[in-house]
């Protein structure tokens, strides 16, 4: 089983930064793909970022590309959302995910586990 914990949320102005964590634990996650997705109140879950086991390919959701960059650190097990000119409609609670595969994948029914999500808010 792997367990993932999300940080680094909170209220940041529109045009502000943020950067997430997702620390995993209970087993190595070197060979699995990454992804990051968020969920707006009444909206679908939807894809915003992922990267494969070895950091070498991403790939991002249209709403963030030029913005968010997704990286990890195998050696920390832990991946990283770096959140740059965010807006208002970025308010959502991002929730980070592992897929067993090598990855990345944007589909999210292929992702394995997932943490309980970290809150971000943008005001305007």
């Amino acid at each position: 089983q792997v367990q993932l914990v999300e940080s680094g949320g909170g209220l940041v102005q529109a045009g502000g930064s943020l950067r997430l964590s997702c620390a995993a634990s209970g087993r190595t996650v070197s060979s699995y793909g990454m992804g990051w997705f968020r969920q707006a109140p009444g909206k679908e879950r939807e894809f915003v970022a992922a990267i494969s086991a070895s950091g070498s390919r991403t790939d991002y959701g249209d709403s963030v590309k030029g913005r968010f960059t997704i990286s990890r650190d195998n050696a920390k097990n832990t991946v990283y959302l770096q959140m740059n000119s965010l807006k208002p409609e970025d308010t959502a609670v991002y929730y980070c995910a592992a897929d067993t595969a090598w990855g990345p994948t944007v589909l999210l029914r292929n992702y394995d586990y997932w943490g309980q999500g970290t809150q971000v808010t943008v005001s305007s």
